[in-house]
């Protein structure tokens, strides 16, 4: 039983943290409910950050998951800018701030998210090389795409994921000229596959974008402090006066790992281990969001979701899992799911198919038009669909996902059969 003498502890102020406490306080919660993060500024949505706040065309006050008034309001204590150094299962209290506050807990949950990998190459030292995660981030990287869009100015990007591509539309937009660079053979290679990943290729090509693929980034040389160009394992320099790494995300486990928590292994992206409630090696800590390994039960695999649904819905669901109410919108239960705009494209994607999990890939619609569904099939079953400007069909598109069951892959591609038909 929850009693108003009970502390939740809840380490992330992101999305999932941030929600995580919505919900303490909207299931009825009434004891303390404390939320640390490490910037300063609070809580927010990170998805606005390489899309419409990175192009100017959302306000900085858009991403904020609350009115900052909100917190006070519904008695959450927030600590702004305070990095949580340790945490002592047995004592059960964490260890946060300058002076090493030190807070005892009930229920803690851990929200730290994930952090951009770096490059270890010569020359990141200089000003010119950035990273788009945090807030602060997208500030400036705004600054600077506006500075070579008026300047006529070059930015080379290392990866081709979805941060690096929309990046590269948000730089086409204003102006600038945009080198990609990633050693895979098409872009979103890990995630669309081949099939798929060329249709972006020539998205961004059309729009002037130039890509070198099959090549990694060996050395940003500069000048005065300022970059110049960005040399590749293959040879080749590409002029450049910025240079984006976006060759993805490491989960944040420092602080997991050091109170000796189980960690997922590489082959399941790392991250801290929960079960179907979000609950760790130890039954009074919990993970959400980018930390965690979830299990997912429709798959029968374990996995690390990066994308804003998953902290959206994880960040709930762990809270309800604190209150005794783990069934409630489950993490495991729901269909991954992300979205991307770019350009005149906007795309959503539900489900889990990466390269050799799938023998077909089914098209539905005109996909030189960029107006389609595609899906991902493995022995006539729908493990993954994308709609690309195609839209209100994702809870179909979910539907035949958790349907497990073998479809008849020409009613899928035919746009006259209505897809609400096709699942059992």
């Amino acid at each position: 039983m929850v009693d108003a003498d009970q502390t939740f502890v809840i380490v992330g102020g992101g999305l999932a943290g941030a929600k995580a406490a919505e919900t303490l306080r909207t299931e009825g919660f009434t004891g303390r409910v404390i939320l640390i993060g490490d910037e300063r500024d609070h809580p927010y949505e990170r998805p606005p950050l390489s899309k419409g706040y990175l192009l100017g065309k959302d306000a900085r006050e858009s991403v904020f998951v609350h009115e900052p008034a909100w917190y006070a309001q519904n008695d959450v204590e927030l600590h702004l800018g305070q990095t949580v150094d340790a945490i002592d299962r047995t004592a059960k209290t964490v260890r946060f701030g300058e002076d090493g506050t030190l807070v005892h807990y009930d229920k803690l949950l851990l929200t730290t998210g994930a952090e951009p990998r770096r490059l270890d190459i010569p020359g990141t030292d200089l000003a010119g090389v950035h990273h788009l995660r945090r807030l602060a981030h997208a500030e400036r990287l705004k600054g600077v795409l506006a500075a070579l869009g008026r300047d006529n100015g070059h930015l080379v990007i290392a990866g081709a994921g979805w941060i690096g591509l929309e990046v590269a539309a948000a730089a086409r937009e204003y102006g600038a000229e945009v080198t990609v660079v990633d050693p895979s053979p098409t872009p979103l290679h890990g995630v669309l596959g081949p099939e798929l990943g060329e249709l972006f290729a020539e998205l961004h090509r059309e729009r002037g974008v130039r890509f070198h693929f099959g090549a990694r980034l060996t050395e940003i040389v500069g000048q005065d402090g300022m970059v110049l160009a960005a040399r590749t394992d293959d040879g080749e320099e590409h002029p450049a006066h910025d240079v984006l790494a976006a060759i993805g995300a490491a989960p944040r486990v420092a602080l997991a790992e050091a109170a000796g928590l189980e960690l997922a292994d590489r082959a399941h992206g790392g991250g801290v281990v929960v079960d179907a409630g979000l609950r760790t090696s130890d039954p009074d800590v919990y993970a959400a969001g980018d930390v965690a390994s979830v299990p997912l039960g429709l798959f029968d695999t374990r996995v690390r979701v990066e994308h804003w649904a998953n902290a959206l819905n994880g960040g709930p669901a762990a809270a309800r899992s604190m209150l005794g109410k783990p069934g409630e919108g489950a993490a495991h239960e729901r269909v991954p799911y992300f979205f991307t705009d770019q350009y005149d494209l906007g795309m959503e994607y539900s489900g889990w198919a990466p390269p050799g999990s799938y023998d077909q890939v089914v098209i539905r619609g005109d996909a030189g038009k960029r107006e389609f569904i595609a899906f991902w099939v493995a022995e006539g079953r729908v493990l993954a669909g994308m709609n690309v400007n195609v839209w209100d069909v994702t809870e179909p598109i979910q539907r035949l996902i958790r349907a497990k069951a073998p479809v008849d892959t020409d009613a899928l591609a035919d746009p006259h059969v209505p897809l609400e038909n096709l699942a059992p």
